[in-house]
């Protein structure tokens, strides 16, 4: 994982982690606490963080506390704003937080109760038409534009759109098993296309890649990639539901899927890439970049087997197997 020069020693140090308990608005929360420890040359021990440590560690209160109160994360509050194709201070002006409220949430700032559910509330097409009716904060012509553009998302099948992802995802609110995101189909495709531009994989590896890559990133950021919850079964961890998951993504025409049959009367499914398909980096951060080609070309080299035997050694494996559960997000922090 990380690890810096001490600025007390001539010694390299790595992340340690342990338990520890920290304190948000009055409430306090257990996190993984990441930190150095380094060894000074009279022998004492010096613990310390630094800004990176600190903001991941910060991370973590804030996303519990997000989730005891059942209150947007980032990712959430973005999305809602771009629904409707307003500016974040346009957004802040119809819900009354002031110019630079909304975009602060945007950025990972944690907004009040009251503050929290008017975003969800404004998340629901039909209840932000009744807080933009009551508004001041738009001219008439603007507010007649917005007003018929919500009219439109209302006479789409939300319906039918969000029974098909809580079917493929069985969503609910983000938590520890989504790493604190809601799951994104649009982006998940695209670590699929990623590798099967790169790597041409068989279902099983393709589940180890896409396994450790939603973890690692969870690991630097306290945040998943794709908001997909994983399961841990006999073959090692798996996407919760991949078989429907992959199956909606051939329907789709975004990977092709090619089933093998072997001499030993198996059948294989390789992912290839699809005709008219190109992965799209502008979906993912440049930390999501960087891991999914970190683990590209780590697990390469790894046969099948070998990629197996490897996730059956990490811990997120481990404790969940016996239960075939799913898989907290905060094993990640414990990723060999």
């Amino acid at each position: 994982m990380r690890k810096i020069n001490s600025p007390f020693s001539d010694n390299i140090l790595n992340v340690k982690t342990r338990s520890a308990q920290l304190s948000f608005r009055k409430e306090t929360f257990e996190i993984v606490y990441h930190y150095f420890e380094d060894k000074l040359p009279n022998g004492e021990l010096q613990e310390f963080t630094n800004s990176e440590l600190d903001e991941l560690n910060q991370i973590q209160v804030y996303n519990l506390y997000r989730e005891k109160h059942r209150l947007p994360f980032p990712a959430e509050v973005l999305k809602t704003r771009q629904k409707y194709g307003l500016s974040a201070s346009k957004m802040s002006d119809i819900l009354g937080f002031g110019v630079n409220g909304f975009r602060q949430y945007e950025a990972g700032e944690v907004p009040s109760l009251s503050n929290g559910k008017l975003i969800q509330m404004a998340s629901d097409p039909l209840k932000f038409r009744s807080l933009v009716e009551i508004s001041d904060a738009l001219e008439p012509k603007a507010k007649e534009t917005l007003l018929q553009k919500i009219d439109k998302l209302l006479t789409t099948d939300q319906a039918e759109e969000a029974g098909l992802e809580h079917y493929l995802f069985n969503t609910d609110l983000p938590n520890e098993y989504t790493g604190y995101q809601r799951p994104n189909m649009q982006k998940l495709a695209h670590m699929v296309i990623y590798f099967a531009e790169k790597l041409k994989p068989w279902k099983t590896q393709l589940n180890k890649l896409l396994f450790y890559a939603d973890f690692q990133t969870f690991a630097l950021t306290g945040f998943s990639m794709s908001g997909v919850k994983y399961r841990a079964i006999e073959m090692g961890p798996v996407p919760n539901n991949f078989s429907s998951i992959f199956e909606y993504m051939s329907n789709q025409n975004l990977v092709e899927i090619k089933s093998t049959s072997f001499e030993n009367g198996g059948i294989g499914e390789q992912f290839l890439p699809k005709n008219g398909q190109i992965f799209d980096k502008d979906l993912f951060t440049e930390i999501e970049l960087n891991t999914l080609r970190t683990v590209a070309e780590t697990l390469a080299i790894l046969k099948t087997q070998d990629l197996i035997a490897r996730s059956h050694q990490e811990k997120a494996w481990i404790e969940n197997y016996p239960s075939k559960g799913l898989i907290s997000y905060r094993w990640g922090f414990e990723l060999n």
